[in-house]
């Protein structure tokens, strides 16, 4: 379940709970019973296993990305006309 950071906008209380998603917010501060307001944090997520980073995928002399390949030659105007 994850947990949410509220702080009073009165007294200026802060505290953390943790709730369902279903939960409602909580409206009144347990100090003073005022207005709550819900802070927003950043969310931390943690990649596990292998995969997720851009070194996991390489091999020990460096990069694997191998080089675009060469777009074919287009011929030109004057050696379409001669073909013709």
């Amino acid at each position: 379940m994850p947990t949410y950071a509220y702080a009073c906008k009165d007294c200026s209380h802060a505290f953390e709970i943790v709730q369902s998603f279903t939960d409602s917010s909580l409206t009144s501060c347990p100090e003073c019973q005022g207005a709550l307001r819900k802070k927003f944090n950043s969310v931390g997520v943690v990649f596990k296993g292998s995969g997720f980073y851009r070194t996991d995928s390489r091999d020990a002399k460096g990069s694997t990305v191998s080089p675009a390949p060469a777009a074919a030659p287009t011929p030109a105007p004057a050696a379409a006309a001669a073909a013709s």
